[in-house]
């Protein structure tokens, strides 16, 4: 087979870009390790930025979410039992965050792709990326007994932190991660949500999160050491913590049938450059942020973004150029995200070594956040995601 750009991963960043391609007239092939059903049913990030709202307009992906997306102006930073409102969109001229679960964009995109002719082998096994420092590189995969061999001038690595274009790199490349010394329970409960707004609760107990995915569906989170065994939190355990931490201010936390729970560690991970060759990553394949601020799938979005534009141009010029500043532009992204990542996650959680000292020390933020103009408005435009440049 071939094709222009080879794409390996049918998350959203994979989706999404061969979308952008399609719509300037590039071919792509994406190729999928998972099945169909497992990618478009994975309860992962919930939170769309403005400008990847915005983008998904521009290009004709947003009728749904329109409709079922549930657009936020404002979140609570809940401490010492009382609740303070970040009015995000009067602090930001309006620009907001709506809730819209990844599977659904996972779902849209999958959807808009087929019925565009796109090209989505899911299901492939023995995936194998060769030949990236070479004008024609490959992808090998095997779908339903049948090997194919994938020649194309660019690959694409979307297959997220556990895939197999990330091991590409060469020795070179800089790795650079950090480790938090907890991880998070998180549900999704037929349950009422606790308001209409997101709930950033510190407690002494730990951080707790109040989320929701429709009206009917919240998604909420609590802060754990990551090597507890989720069989020793049974659903009233999970429960009576989220009401403790969250009911602090007499919020009631209504209970329901809890449908899925997991426990995830939390952590900061970076490779760069993220460019090897004719290989370019996007999205985890490239660098992981803590969900604290509600990042990942948004910094996917503005990778591939970026990316399809750069490639855009140089089919349609012959230029290199926008290839060559890719990873810069994205990591500038990246790092200011991380900072903001890593700073909500430190304002808002419980470390175990810190002492009396450290924690009034994240009081004292906290309450600088709540009581000035300028503090507020920080966490606002980078909550609902700084412009694009």
């Amino acid at each position: 087979m071939r094709t222009q750009v080879a794409i390996v991963g049918a998350g959203p960043a994979g989706l999404l870009l061969s979308h952008l391609l399609h719509r300037q007239g590039i071919d792509s092939v994406v190729v999928e390790r998972r099945s169909r059903e497992y990618v478009e049913q994975r309860v992962r990030a919930g939170v769309l930025e403005q400008s990847t709202v915005d983008l998904l307009r521009e290009i004709g992906l947003a009728d749904r979410l329109d409709r079922e997306g549930l657009p936020h102006h404002g979140i609570a930073l809940l401490f010492d039992g009382v609740s303070h409102r970040i009015p995000m969109s009067d602090l930001t001229g309006g620009r907001a965050i709506t809730v819209y679960g990844q599977q659904h964009v996972v779902r849209d995109l999958t959807e808009a792709r087929l019925a565009g002719g796109g090209q989505v082998y899911f299901e492939a096994d023995d995936v194998t990326v060769l030949d990236v420092t070479s004008a024609t590189p490959r992808v090998r995969f095997t779908v339903g007994g049948r090997s194919t061999e994938l020649e194309c001038d660019v690959v694409a690595g979307c297959d997220g932190f556990h895939g197999v274009t990330r091991g590409l790199l060469p020795a070179s490349a800089r790795i650079l991660e950090r480790e938090y010394p907890f991880g998070w329970l998180g549900v999704l409960a037929a349950a009422s949500p606790v308001d209409d707004e997101l709930i950033y609760a510190y407690h002494k107990r730990g951080f707790a999160l109040a989320s929701l995915r429709s009206p009917t569906i919240s998604r909420l989170y609590l802060q754990v050491d990551p090597t507890e065994d989720l069989a020793e939190w049974p659903d009233q355990r999970i429960w009576d913590e989220l009401g403790t931490r969250i009911g602090q201010d007499g919020r009631t936390v209504n209970e329901g049938p809890i449908l899925e729970k997991s426990i995830v560690p939390m952590r900061s991970f970076v490779c760069e450059p993220m460019r090897h060759g004719r290989l370019f990553l996007a999205g985890d394949a490239a660098h992981i942020v803590p969900p604290t601020g509600a990042k990942g799938l948004n910094l996917a979005v503005h990778d591939v973004h970026v990316l399809s534009a750069a490639l855009s141009h140089w089919y349609a010029t012959g230029s290199e150029t926008g290839l060559d500043e890719y990873s810069t532009t994205c990591l500038n992204r990246v790092w200011r995200v991380q900072h903001f990542s890593w700073w909500m996650t430190s304002m808002l959680h419980r470390f175990p070594q810190h002492d009396a000292f450290e924690q009034q020390l994240q009081r004292a933020q906290l309450e600088y956040v709540v009581s000035s103009p300028a503090a507020a408005t920080s966490l606002a435009e980078n909550y609902v995601g700084l412009p694009w440049s």
